[in-house]
C-alpha cells in the first residue's frame, strides 16, 4: 500500500493525472499471447492434477483411517463412525468434481464461474446432510472417530498434490 501512495505523490508532485483503475507502473510490454505449439509445451512441462486421483487418494486415506480405527480398538462401531466420515468427504467431492468436468462447466467463464460455485453449495448440503443422517445410519455412532475420519479424508487432498506428477525436463533445459 505504501507503495501506491508514493506512486500517486509522485504523479501529483509531475502534474500527472492517472485514473484509479490503471495499473500505476503501466501495461507490461513484454507480453505476447501463446501460439498453439508453445501451449502444448507448456501443459506438457506443467501437467496438470485431476480431481479424480485426490479423491482416489482422499478415498484411500478414508479406507486407511477406519481400518486403523477398526484394528486398533477392536471396536467394529469405531471403524464403522470412521469409514463415515470419510464418505461424507468423498462422496460429495466426487458430485463436486463431476459437475465441474461436466460438459456445460466452461461453456465460457461466466458459466464455469457459476458452475463453481453452484457445485460448491451442493457439495456443502450434501456435506451437511450426511452428517445429520449420520447418528440414524451407524449403529453406536462415535462422533469422535467419525470426525477423525473426516478431517484425515479432507488433509489427504495435500497429499495427493504432493504426489502429483512433477514437471517434466526437456531435452533443450
Amino acid at each position: 500500500m505504501k507503495t501506491i501512495a508514493r506512486a500517486a505523490e509522485r504523479d501529483v508532485e509531475r502534474g500527472v493525472e492517472r485514473d484509479a483503475h490503471v495499473d500505476v507502473d503501466g501495461p507490461n510490454d513484454d507480453f505476447k499471447p501463446l501460439n498453439a505449439e508453445e501451449a502444448q509445451r507448456l501443459r506438457d512441462l506443467k501437467p496438470q492434477l485431476s480431481p479424480w486421483r485426490v479423491i482416489a487418494v482422499q478415498a484411500v486415506a478414508g479406507l486407511l483411517v477406519a481400518l486403523v480405527a477398526w484394528g486398533l480398538t477392536g471396536r467394529q462401531n469405531l471403524g464403522w463412525s470412521a469409514g463415515y466420515g470419510a464418505l461424507a468427504v468423498v462422496i460429495p467431492a466426487a458430485v463436486f468434481a463431476r459437475g465441474l468436468t461436466g460438459r456445460f462447466a466452461s461453456l465460457n467463464p461466466g458459466t464455469a464461474v457459476f458452475g463453481f460455485f453452484l457445485w460448491e453449495m451442493v457439495k456443502m448440503a450434501l456435506s451437511l446432510a450426511m452428517l445429520i443422517a449420520a447418528p440414524r445410519l451407524i449403529t453406536a455412532l462415535s462422533w469422535p472417530a467419525m470426525l477423525v475420519g473426516l478431517v484425515v479424508t479432507m488433509k489427504a487432498a495435500w497429499v495427493a498434490v504432493m504426489l502429483a506428477p512433477r514437471r517434466q525436463k526437456l531435452k533443450d533445459e
